[in-house]
């Protein structure tokens, strides 16, 4: 996992995507912070507002990426994406009202929304040999992983010395540093630009038609939509359910989220050597099927083990659920950059970005408002089933044989083989 680290270039652009994501964990606690003070018990509806607003942003803003990108620069993009979150994390302390903080995070997610599929998409640029490309990939997953455990441990540490404010001050520093490391790293020079409004729409809109083309590429649609139904049981299920259903408090919730990261955590860790033995596919597809099969057990143990009773059997589900939810996202990269040619692998990677995040904006809501009408028991096994359906589908899609299935043509578009 570690030799991707011998390229020089890689090496830092992974730690300015581990400050990056140090910024950004400590400015979504910052934001949380923010809301309550400025909207008091309204707090909830207006973080989940924000939730939207911002799988939105990604959704609308992602495909521009790659055509942005040819003509700035993949490099001078990544920078001025920073610096731009750098003057919103700044700005953001000193808002009074719900209007302007909406604005300005508006801003910072759509600086997001340029950076990752720009970043994702330089990774294989600069990284060349397959099984470090797939190295490459798990140290990413696992940065993302250990920023959410170290974030809220920083923001614990800040929050007793000072204000809540100064963690907006340690997410500029963070996206600051990340800006700088990229600034000095050696990148590939991007395509020279395509001229013309017609060239423009089809550069936008060329990632999203492979997505929905190559077969490999619609079971990765697939796979996040197993994702989005998984993970919301996650990220929005898991301090209701501990801290109302099972009347548990803040340290049992925490502590719950904290066993879903370490499953995630052992998955990227295992990932380069799993792969090697069993191959990319059945180790992915073995992934969303635990992940799967796990979910659909919460309810009966909800049924069987009341209140806190539950909470060692969570513990358990939440590990492996994480352990699978990692096998399936980490190597997702490689996926896509063994689908298609290297000049369209930008469009892919923003397409994929933002067509993903369309899942998330539906699994969200289904799953915050699944338990408030119906429960939480019926809603984690109505996700876990959506989960389960689209392993049947990307199954079946993901078929064709590893050498890929599209090639490139003189124009630099991308043909079925």
């Amino acid at each position: 996992m570690f030799s991707a680290l011998r390229h020089r270039a890689f090496r830092r652009l992974f730690a300015a995507h581990v400050v990056a994501l140090l910024g950004t964990g400590l400015s979504t606690i910052a934001i949380g912070f923010l809301v309550f003070d400025t909207t008091g018990s309204g707090a909830a509806g207006v973080l989940g507002t924000l939730l939207g607003i911002k799988m939105l942003t990604f959704l609308l803003i992602g495909p521009l990426a790659p055509a942005i990108a040819r003509r700035v620069g993949a490099k001078r993009l990544l920078v001025l994406t920073d610096l731009a979150r750098v003057g919103v994390a700044v700005a953001l302390p000193f808002v009074g009202d719900v209007v302007t903080a909406y604005l300005l995070i508006i801003v910072l997610q759509s600086a997001s929304a340029l950076f990752t599929p720009t970043f994702q998409a330089t990774i294989p640029a600069v990284v060349t040999d397959e099984r470090q490309y797939t190295g490459a990939l798990a140290l990413s997953r696992l940065a993302y992983d250990i920023e959410a455990l170290v974030s809220p441990t920083i923001a614990s540490v800040v929050v007793v010395i000072a204000s809540s404010n100064a963690l907006f001050f340690g997410t500029g520093a963070g996206f600051l540093a990340s800006a700088l490391l990229i600034l000095s790293a050696a990148l590939p020079k991007a395509p020279a630009p395509v001229r013309g409004a017609e060239s423009i729409r089809r550069e936008i809109t060329r990632g999203s038609k492979l997505m929905l083309r190559v077969p490999r590429l619609r079971a990765v649609l697939t796979l996040h939509l197993a994702l989005a139904a998984v993970g919301a049981i996650a990220m929005v299920l898991t301090l209701p359910l501990v801290l109302g259903e099972l009347g548990g408090d803040e340290a049992q919730a925490a502590s719950l989220l904290a066993v879903y990261g370490a499953g995630s955590i052992t998955s990227a860790i295992l990932m380069p050597t799993m792969i090697a033995r069993l191959g990319l596919r059945p180790f992915m597809l073995g992934g969303l099927t635990l992940m799967s099969a796990v979910m659909a057990l919460v309810w009966p143990v909800l049924a069987l083990a009341p209140g806190q009773q539950a909470l060692p059997w969570l513990y358990a589900i939440w590990f492996f659920g994480g352990l699978g939810y990692s096998a399936v996202l980490a190597p997702m990269g490689r996926v896509i950059r063994e689908a298609v040619p290297d000049v369209d692998l930008p469009d892919v990677f923003a397409a994929q970005f933002s067509l993903a995040h369309g899942w998330w904006l539906i699994s969200f809501p289904l799953a915050g408002w699944g338990a408030t009408v119906v429960g939480f028991g019926p809603t984690t096994l109505v996700l876990a089933v959506v989960a389960a359906l689209a392993l049947g589908v990307a199954a079946h899609a993901w078929r064709a044989p590893s050498s890929g299935e599209i090639a490139s043509t003189p124009g630099g578009h991308a043909r079925q083989v």
